[in-house]
């Protein structure tokens, strides 16, 4: 049984890879899960939520703002962060509520997610009015659109979804 040619040396490297090793360099490209931190502000039965938009699916959805832990930083460190970069607001008292897993598509693409959630409160007295909005931004890259919505907006039939999935069971029970 003989040996496969071996690939010519170009410099220091191996030629340009072949079709089939780009192919299989693809495949081998793992997914990743992604921790995330989010802060659910509650007052009576309304949540602070991003909007967000999949053009994909064609869908309107909500979500509790917050993003991505950073290597060893904690999750409420991560709230309290996320929220002052994407809207300048502070937040006290940051309390864990629990964690969701998150498994689904964006924009076409598969995503998995770890969500820690946290109850807190923005410190700001006119952050907690009923028509209080805000545009959330990376830098001058805007992100969102966040408003204060009642549950019982997402509990209605046909109403855009709230997300992480769960999380609407979660604050109801």
């Amino acid at each position: 049984m003989g040996h496969p040619p071996e690939r010519e040396y170009v410099g220091a490297t191996l030629g340009p890879p072949s079709k089939a090793e780009r192919y299989m360099a693809k495949k081998k490209k793992k997914h990743r899960i992604r921790p995330l931190a989010l802060c659910v502000f509650r007052r009576r039965k309304m949540i602070f939520v991003s909007q967000g938009y999949d053009s994909r699916k064609r869908e309107v959805f909500y979500r509790p703002i917050g993003g991505r832990i950073e290597f060893g930083e904690r999750g409420s460190d991560t709230v309290v962060r996320e929220v002052r970069e994407e809207i300048g607001a502070e937040v006290a008292e940051v309390v864990y509520l629990g964690a969701l897993e998150n498994i689904f598509a964006y924009e076409g693409k598969a995503m998995h997610e770890i969500v820690l959630l946290y109850d807190g409160r923005f410190i700001e007295p006119t952050r907690n009015q009923d028509d209080y909005t805000i545009e959330g931004a990376d830098g001058d890259d805007i992100l969102y659109r966040a408003c204060w919505r009642s549950l019982d907006f997402f509990r209605n039939e046909g109403a855009p979804p709230l997300y992480p999935e769960g999380l609407l069971e979660l604050l109801l029970s």
